[in-house]
């Protein structure tokens, strides 16, 4: 790696310890197949018709353990809306950990494993957790959070979102 790309990649380290990098989006979610937890499979065709949250994240991950339960309240908050949440482990995660952390926590929605990595390189080639991925009705990703979202301003775009068609 060149001494520029170290210094790029440090800053990049630097803005995400410092807060969140957000970014706008209008683009399709990306063709996935998704392995839960219970072997079961869901894909992004799936996710059409309800606003969908997907978070990419690690048992490891500090911030995402902290950020968990405001992604459980979310969920709880506007599931009944058509709102849904899936969470999608990064390859490097243990199983284990991954059904460990799911069983102990009581998380209220669909767990991933991503074994292969084939997910996160689909959406964007996701690297640092947690990378959140907010998705209309339509399927069409709208909004992407690296580091932990502003939670007021995130129900905000799901409210807007659940009253689009």
């Amino acid at each position: 790696m060149k001494p520029v790309m170290y210094v790029a990649a440090a800053a990049l380290v630097l803005a995400v310890g410092a807060g969140v990098l957000i970014s706008t989006t209008d683009s399709p979610a990306p063709e996935s197949t998704f392995v839960l937890l219970d072997g079961s499979r869901k894909t992004t065709a799936d996710l059409k018709g309800k606003v969908t949250l997907v978070n990419f994240w690690a048992t490891s991950c500090v911030s995402c353990v902290a950020e968990m339960p405001k992604l459980m309240a979310t969920h709880d908050k506007y599931k009944a809306q058509g709102f849904d949440t899936l969470a999608v482990a990064m390859s490097y995660d243990p199983p284990s950990y991954v059904v460990n952390f799911a069983e102990t926590r009581k998380l209220p929605f669909a767990v991933a494993i991503d074994n292969t990595g084939a997910v996160a390189k689909a959406w964007g080639d996701v690297r640092l957790t947690p990378t959140t991925y907010i998705v209309d009705k339509q399927g069409t990703i709208v909004k992407r959070y690296v580091g932990e979202p502003d939670f007021a301003e995130l129900h905000r775009l799901i409210e807007k979102l659940l009253t689009q068609a």
